[in-house]
C-alpha cells in the first residue's frame, strides 16, 4: 500500500501572532477606507438623509463650476509639491548618503543625526518656526544683518506653494538619506575594491557598482514619496490653515479633503463629498502603486535574470 502523505500542522502561531494586527488594521484601515468609498456614493436628500446616487458625487466634482476648479488645483498643486520632493530631496539624500557613507568623512554619526532630526521633529512646530522665519514682521531681523530685504513669501501666490515643498524637503530629507544609506552599507567591499582595481573612478564606482545595485531601494523611496506627497496636509494647515492662503495657491488634495468633509469657518462640511473627494485621493495613489509595481518591479526583475 501507498503511504498516504502526512499532512502538513496548520501554522496556529502565526495566525495568532499576526491575528492582532490584522485585526487592528482592518478596524482602522480597512474597514474606514471601505465604508468611506461606500459613502461617496450616497448623498443627503431633502430630508438630511443618506440616498444612493451612484457616481453622481463624481460627476459633481469633476464637472461642477464650483468643485471642479478647487479639485483641479489641488491636483495640480500635489503634482508640483510631489515634483520638488522627487526632483529636490530623493536627490540630495542620495547625495547625503553617498557622502556619509565614505570611511574618509569623520564625525559621520553626527552629521546623520543633524541631518535626521527635523524628521522628528512636531509638523505644527515646524510649521510655526518657518512661519515666523519667513514673516516679513518677524524674520526681517534675522536677515538684516545680511542685506536682505524678506518679501511675504508665503503670502505671495507665486511663491508660497515652492517654499513650503522646500521646507518639507528640508524636514524630511533625511529619510530617504537613511534608506540610501542602508543600502549603500549593504554593498559589499569585494566589489568595491574590484571596481577600483580595474581602475574607476570615484565617480565611476558609483554610478557602475553602487547605483544599479541599490535600485530597489531608489523605487521605494519613489513610492513612499509619491504617497506621502499626495496624503499631505499638515504642514500646509499649520501654516497656511484650512483655506490654504493665499488665494487656494498652497491648496492640496489633504487640506481640500479637509474643508469638504469638516467645513471651514462659515463653510459647512459635506461628508458625502469629503468622501468622494478621499475616493479620488484613493484612484490616484493607487495608480501611483499599480504603475510602481508593474512598470518598477518587473524592470529590476528582467535586470536581475539578466545578471
Amino acid at each position: 500500500m501507498i503511504e498516504q502523505k502526512s499532512r502538513k500542522p496548520i501554522p496556529y502561531h502565526i495566525i495568532v501572532f499576526l491575528a492582532p494586527a490584522v485585526i487592528i488594521y482592518t478596524a482602522f484601515m480597512i474597514y474606514p477606507l471601505i465604508d468611506s468609498l461606500r459613502l461617496s456614493l450616497y448623498a443627503p436628500n431633502e430630508e438630511r438623509q443618506e440616498v444612493f446616487v451612484g457616481f453622481q458625487n463624481y460627476d459633481t466634482l469633476f464637472n461642477n463650476e464650483l468643485w471642479a476648479p478647487r479639485l483641479w488645483g489641488a491636483i495640480k498643486n500635489n503634482l508640483i509639491f510631489f515634483a520638488f520632493h522627487m526632483g529636490v530631496q530623493n536627490p540630495i539624500g542620495l547625495l547625503l548618503a553617498a557622502l556619509l557613507s565614505s570611511q574618509a568623512i569623520r564625525g559621520r554619526a553626527v552629521y546623520r543625526t543633524l541631518i535626521f532630526t527635523p524628521t522628528i521633529l512636531s509638523v505644527v512646530l515646524i510649521g510655526f518656526i518657518w512661519r515666523l522665519i519667513l514673516s516679513p514682521l518677524w524674520g526681517k531681523e534675522l536677515f538684516k544683518p545680511f542685506g536682505i530685504v524678506l518679501p511675504p513669501l508665503l503670502g505671495l501666490e507665486a511663491t508660497a506653494l515652492p517654499v513650503l515643498s522646500l521646507v518639507s524637503v528640508w524636514q524630511y530629507v533625511g529619510i530617504p538619506m537613511m534608506l540610501f544609506l542602508a543600502a549603500l552599507i549593504s554593498i559589499p567591499d569585494e566589489l568595491i575594491e574590484a571596481a577600483r582595481v580595474d581602475g574607476a573612478s570615484a565617480w565611476g564606482v558609483f554610478w557602475m557598482v553602487k547605483f544599479p545595485l541599490i535600485l530597489p531601494t531608489v523605487g521605494i523611496v519613489g513610492i513612499l514619496t509619491f504617497v506621502g506627497n499626495f496624503n499631505a496636509f499638515d504642514l500646509v494647515y499649520t501654516s497656511q490653515t484650512a483655506l490654504a492662503t493665499p488665494n487656494f495657491a498652497t491648496d492640496l488634495l489633504g487640506t481640500f479633503f479637509y474643508r469638504t468633509f469638516f467645513g471651514f469657518q462659515l463653510q459647512l462640511g459635506n461628508p458625502t463629498m469629503g468622501a468622494t473627494v478621499a475616493g479620488v485621493m484613493f484612484v490616484i495613489i493607487l495608480t501611483g502603486v499599480l504603475i510602481y509595481l508593474v512598470g518598477w518591479q518587473r524592470r529590476l526583475l528582467k535586470l536581475d535574470i539578466q545578471f
